[in-house]
């Protein structure tokens, strides 16, 4: 029973919660994020760079060539010829997730960024708010406290 307990204290914390919230509207946040790359900044980019696309942007290999055995195509089960894929570096592709990523990391460093101001205005809100130390001992009660002990160290 104690693992058990343990787990159940452990994926009811708070902090669980708050990740678990954080990772569904981090995938949400990345749709919208991808969506702005690909619909909203990639068109007129394209476009000032003369009508280039940059997922379409690529590496061409190999084409893609029909397997043939003995000068003759092979044709799978399905009765359609079969063809070995092409290879292709979609160096385009990588460009936008490249885009999509520094749009995230910036989105999130504005976010920290915001959330380090509000903290440090709390903490010094917190800090004026707070009660002065008690005052210390007056000379009077300092002169008083040396003749006590005066008087105790002669007995």
């Amino acid at each position: 029973m104690g693992i058990l307990k343990e787990f159940r204290d452990f994926a009811v914390k708070g902090n669980v919660i708050d990740m678990a919230v954080g990772i569904i509207i981090g995938g949400a946040f990345g749709t919208i994020v991808s969506s702005l790359v690909s619909d909203v900044m990639m068109p007129p980019l394209g476009y000032i760079m003369g009508q280039v696309d940059f997922s379409d942007l690529a590496l061409r290999l190999k084409d893609a060539t029909p397997v043939m055995a003995n000068g003759v195509p092979v044709v799978g089960a399905d009765g359609k010829p079969k063809v070995d894929p092409e290879v292709v570096i979609k160096y385009g592709v990588f460009i936008n997730a490249v885009i999509k990523f520094i749009i995230v990391a910036f989105a999130v460093f504005i976010l920290v960024k915001a959330i380090n101001t509000a903290r440090k205005k709390l903490e010094k809100e917190a800090a004026a708010a707070a009660p002065a130390p008690p005052p210390g001992p007056t000379p009077t009660e300092l002169l008083l406290a040396e003749i006590r002990d005066e008087l105790k160290a002669q007995r």
